[in-house]
């Protein structure tokens, strides 16, 4: 599998051969330098390559493959037909999906590039009705895309382009039969690409079957780079945690909070004690529907809601800036979690503050996510005597100078300061 090399890309966008009608919408939204995975992305998609695109989540891999779907859909301007759509994208979460369809259209502004988002929670009747004009680009969960392949209210038989977004999140999820049964309905001459922040062995099996000769773009951590994230854990018995979250949250300090529960039932309750001691706060989860959870991100990205409750099922899906706490009610199942709802602070270069509760139930948990990370997590307030001995961890690779869980080579130089690169959903 091809390596591209990072010295052949540029360092603005206006080098990578993008139509001007695409430069025109990101100078409009003042981006100018490309990402490290957009650079290096978008050269090799334009040649019509496919790829498989390893990078963290907040790299801005969205503008990566959106792009170069956009430029092929104007250089070869042609109308779908109904039911038909000439792009389709698959990401493991409605809000994903949402944030990829904003993106798409910001970009795609002046032009007549018709997006029809297809997820479930919200109204299939209207999905189908945007269908039958046809799209030129679908955005969709795996779940909604195939029930309505599966009706024929969408024929995915002329997708030229197609993106698998998220990978490693969509397998977490349960989705390979679903993705296998979509890409088996995909034309044989097509472009594909996957992205995925980790290659497990599954994930690579999955690339193997869906690539046809890809280039590989791995971003490595930078040794400097990594989130500025203070982290810390408080030992409390459950029938403790809520009055402890309600008396963190009269601190000012805890300007835009994510509190994680593990489970639906308890993201709601959380939410109903704090609305009850007069927080503003919102709750996010699966039994959500679709407008609740979009008036939820809505609150929570204006301010109206100061604290957001949700599960793990939303954890990649959220993409709002600013978020100056990030509190672990309940510590996550899988402590690969763990990682990725920290992940949510310390944003675009800005520090953040990552809280974990832990009752005694939790304790062989937190081992586990301090392995994974490779240190301990800083305890606050008094340590139980079982836990006091606890052994350190080896370094992550990572951590030691290599290149992380995704095992990258492809190492960058800093972008030049006083310009931003375009970091979108993902």
């Amino acid at each position: 599998m091809p390596e591209h090399s990072s010295l052949v890309t540029s360092s603005t966008f206006a080098g990578l051969g993008l139509p001007e009608i695409l430069l025109h919408a990101l100078t409009a939204h003042k981006f100018t330098v490309p990402t490290p995975i957009q650079a290096d992305s978008i050269p090799p998609l334009l040649a019509g390559k496919d790829l498989l695109g390893i990078a963290q989540t907040g790299s801005g891999k969205t503008a990566a493959f959106v792009l170069p779907i956009l430029h092929h859909l104007l250089a070869t301007p042609r109308r779908p037909g109904p039911f038909q759509t000439r792009a389709l994208i698959l990401a493991p979460t409605r809000e994903l999906a949402l944030q990829i369809d904003e993106a798409a259209r910001t970009l795609a502004a002046g032009s007549r590039m018709r997006t029809v988002v297809i997820i479930g929670g919200a109204s299939r009747y209207k999905q189908c009705e945007n269908m039958r004009r046809g799209a030129d680009i679908v955005i969709g969960t795996p779940g909604r895309v195939r029930d309505l392949m599966n009706t024929r209210e969408l024929s995915i038989a002329t997708a030229e382009r197609f993106v698998l977004d998220e990978a490693d999140r969509m397998l977490d999820l349960g989705f390979i039969r679903d993705i296998r049964a979509i890409v088996a309905a995909l034309p044989t001459r097509r472009q594909s690409c996957l992205f995925s922040a980790t290659m497990p062995a599954e994930v690579a099996q999955l690339a193997a079957g869906l690539l046809n000769d890809p280039v590989r773009v791995e971003i490595a951590r930078e040794e400097g780079k990594e989130p500025k994230i203070e982290q810390s854990v408080r030992f409390v018995p459950t029938s403790g945690k809520q009055a402890l979250l309600t008396e963190l949250l009269k601190d000012p300090a805890f300007e835009r909070v994510i509190v994680f529960t593990r489970t639906k039932h308890g993201a709601n309750k959380v939410a109903e004690k704090l609305e009850g001691a007069g927080i503003q706060v919102d709750a996010i989860h699966g039994n959500k529907s679709q407008p609740q959870r979009e008036r939820a991100l809505r609150d929570f990205r204006t301010g109206r809601a100061r604290v957001l409750v949700a599960t793990d099922i939303a954890a990649r899906g959220i993409d709002v800036t600013g978020v100056s706490h990030v509190i672990n009610f309940d510590l996550p199942a899988e402590p690969e979690s763990y990682v990725h709802r920290i992940g949510r602070t310390a944003r675009a270069g800005a520090e953040g503050v990552a809280i974990a509760f832990c009752d005694a139930t939790e304790r062989s948990t937190l081992r586990q996510i301090e392995r994974l990370l490779g240190d301990k997590i800083p305890v606050v307030g008094e340590i139980p005597a079982d836990f006091q001995g606890r052994p350190d961890a080896p370094k992550p690779a990572w951590k030691r100078g290599g290149g992380g869980n995704t095992g990258g080579q492809n190492r960058r130089s800093p972008r030049p300061q006083g310009q931003r690169g375009m970091r979108s959903a993902a």
